[in-house]
């Protein structure tokens, strides 16, 4: 199974001095603290929002904004891109988070409100994605252009203080809403009965019976001799779960919190009762998924923790609801289920969302196994499948999302008897990510830039593994090996940049590996300072067609590997291939830039050496002027190219830039978005690249002239020769 490659989206730091409270004190809705036995004033708090810690005995508290721990109680996307996520947190806000930005981090920047409270169910409009539709105990449409949120309960009314049997309406806490896969205008909600609306719910429609056992002993008021509990939580008899199939339109699936799913294939106009046979009654129909693939498929995941039954129920038909089984084997007692989804794009591919994390099936449920990777231990109340990620929505570590499940959907049970295995690959989006990222605050994790490659290895192999990824002529334009290679010498990293992997993991399982879109990086100078510390980065790569070659154990395979242009950029291929070719010319002149640079330092040091060496010596005495000369004209060609005295990322403040300075920022320039190169950046290229040229030139003729000449010096006087390679 795959390693580890989920990762986390987001939720003042540090301890505040006891001069001053906090401005992040503890979240309210308090459900442990823990004291020092040593040191009483050292407290920390559990609660809804986290964990927050006292050092004063709780005077002042620590804030929570730095840790993730949301709990979340269904997920949904958007059509955008990048794609958001949206979900209502216990006791805190609706939220809508970007799936990725591109500043490299997901920060509050990129994250704000919605409508609905802590519980609601949230459906962006597949039509508009800045409308969303929110319901819980009530049904809100926001507008994210106005910042409003408009009221449209099918019965708008306080339902505090009261008992649910006081209203002509049941609805549940996390009261669902859908838009029809079929009709985007259409917006079903339910309570003990199913509603639907043509006109954004203005007005509502009743189009089913109760769906429920109506226990009018389960619909008094709650609570005790001294206090009453009527938050509303406690509503019962409601409908818990409402879906329209994907496959036939008009085919409705309900199921309620106390046991009984419904099923209606004429759009509400009559209903059938097909709870399964044997499930114990007063279960909680957590969720119905309709499958993708087949109108008469569905699964069902069943919750009975609250009648003290922790063992997982997910049931499935395969004829409309007639028949149901049990799908559960290989998930244990514990890790009871909240959720099951059918991938849309493989047919009985299930990923199941249990109390303790996330668990596959590639059988339709005959076996099942844990998909847990670097997920934590942590209830996970939904997930769903979004451009081919997992987005998962947990109970208390906020949202998850494991990127590109196409490898899994190409996973079949004689993958696991194969040496290697290359797994297809999504399209890869052109987009540019920073190298430099500011994580100095609490943030979430962007996916890995460019194509995400994925491989399976049955054992470690002992030999070198070779992904190569080559273009539509088959030329190879990136290559990786799992051997490491050297690394050159470069100065201090700045703290926020995140330096790129080179070396292929070559573990037994599921590899995992990213190509970002770029070709070789010019040749480098050992030791380099650039501006903002950033060394020159190879081309980006059009849009097109390319392959990724595997080769493990001398055996090669490839795939169809295709990139496609940012679909917010409105620049055209022939500007995109205009800045290619540019971008290619820098990168040539920067690699012969470089490697006559490294030539001519080694070249000197040589001569350096042997100055050193032979000191006193006789025969040095008449080449001694000739290897000064030497060194002098060596110094002087390196000195146009590069300033050598720059020794930080801002010595260019003390120490004018040089040739390479000069024509590495001009690469930076072509390459910050997508465009076709300026006039001026074409002309300026011209006009270094002929100053370079001069050095060159004179770099030849040291080559072909002086050091010549002194080599021949050097014979005579039976002193080894200084090689110019």
């Amino acid at each position: 199974m795959p390693t580890p490659s989920t990762r986390s989206t987001p939720a003042c730091s540090a301890l505040p001095t006891p001069a001053r409270r906090s401005p992040c004190s503890p979240h309210p809705n308090h459900h442990g603290l823990w004291i020092d036995p040593t040191n009483p004033l050292r407290l920390i708090n559990g609660n809804d929002g986290g964990a927050t810690i006292s050092i004063d005995g709780g005077k002042t508290w620590s804030t929570q904004n730095n840790q993730p721990t949301a709990q979340f109680y269904h997920v949904a996307t958007d059509n955008r891109f990048p794609y958001y996520v949206y979900g209502a947190q216990q006791d805190n806000s609706s939220v809508a988070t970007a799936s990725w930005s591109d500043t490299g981090v997901i920060t509050m920047r990129n994250w704000y409100e919605v409508a609905g409270g802590e519980s609601a169910y949230l459906a962006p409009d597949p039509r508009n994605d800045l409308i969303l539709y929110a319901a819980g105990q009530g049904v809100t449409r926001f507008d994210k252009r106005s910042e409003q949120s408009f009221d449209i309960s099918p019965m708008p009314i306080n339902f505090a203080g009261h008992g649910v049997g006081d209203f002509p309406h049941r609805f549940q806490w996390t009261e669902p809403i859908l838009f029809s896969p079929h009709d985007p205008g259409v917006i079903y909600t339910a309570g003990e009965v199913v509603f639907k609306s043509t006109d954004q719910g203005k007005s509502w429609t009743v189009i089913s019976p109760d769906l429920t056992r109506n226990d009018k002993s389960k619909q008094v008021a709650s609570g005790g001799v001294i206090t009453k509990d009527n938050t509303s939580v406690e509503y019962y008899d409601t409908i818990f779960t409402l879906a329209e199939s994907p496959v036939e339109k008009g085919l409705l699936w309900a199921g309620s919190d106390d046991g009984l799913v419904h099923v209606t294939r004429n759009g509400g106009k009559s209903w059938d009762k097909v709870t399964p046979e044997g499930l114990p009654e007063w279960s909680m129909l957590s969720l119905i998924e309709p499958s993708p693939h087949d109108a008469a498929t569905a699964y069902a995941a069943v919750d009975r923790h609250k009648l003290d039954d922790f063992r997982p129920y997910i049931y499935k038909t395969t004829d409309y609801g007639k028949s149901w089984t049990a799908i559960t084997s290989g998930i244990p007692e514990g890790s009871y289920v909240h959720a099951v989804r059918e991938d849309p794009k493989r047919k009985g591919l299930l990923y199941a969302g249990t109390e303790t994390g996330v668990w596959v099936s590639f059988d339709a449920g005959a076996r099942w196994q844990t998909l847990q990777l670097n997920l934590p231990t942590v209830p996970v109340h939904d997930l769903v499948i979004k451009n081919d990620d997992l987005v998962v929505a947990t109970h208390g570590r906020s949202f998850w999302i494991l990127d590109d499940v196409t490898p899994l959907r190409h996973w079949a049970d004689r993958t696991a008897d194969s040496d290697a295995v290359l797994f297809p690959t999504r399209p890869a989006m052109r987009v540019r990510f920073p190298d430099e990222v500011n994580k100095r605050q609490p943030v979430g994790e962007n996916p890995p830039a460019g194509a995400l490659l994925s491989y399976y290895l049955k054992a470690a192999p002992k030999d070198e593994v070779k992904l190569e990824i080559l273009d539509g002529q088959g030329n190879v334009v990136k290559a990786y090996s799992s051997v490491k290679k050297a690394e050159v010498e470069g100065p201090a990293e700045w703290p926020d940049v995140q330096k790129l992997n080179e070396t292929l993991p070559a573990e037994a399982g599921i590899n995992r590996f990213p190509w970002n879109l770029r070709y070789d990086d010019p040749v480098k100078i050992p030791g380099a300072f650039f501006e903002g510390d950033t060394a020159p980065k190879g081309s980006m790569a059009l849009p097109g067609a390319y392959q990724a070659r595997l080769t493990v154990a001398g055996k090669s395979q490839t795939v169809p590997l295709e990139v496609k242009v940012d679909p917010r950029a409105t620049v055209t291929l022939a500007d995109l291939q205009k800045q290619f070719d540019l971008e290619q010319k820098i990168n040539r002149r920067l690699t012969v830039l470089h490697k006559t640079v490294n030539q001519l330092r080694d070249l000197r040091a040589q001569v350096q050496g042997m100055n050193k060496k032979y000191a006193g010596v006789a025969a040095w005495d008449s080449l001694r002027p000739g290897a000064e000369d030497l060194i002098k004209k060596l110094t002087a060609v390196e000195e146009q190219l590069v300033q050598t005295k720059i020794k930080s990322t801002e010595g260019d403040l003390n120490f004018p830039t040089m040739l390479d300075e000069q024509l590495t920022y001009l690469s930076f320039a072509v390459d910050a978005g997508d465009a076709a190169p300026t006039q001026p950046e074409i002309e300026t290229f011209d006009m270094l690249s002929a100053k370079i040229q001069e050095q060159l030139n004179k770099w030849d003729g040291i080559l072909s002239q002086d050091l010549n000449s002194f080599n021949k010096a050097a014979e005579k006087q039976k002193i080894p020769l200084i090689d110019a390679r």
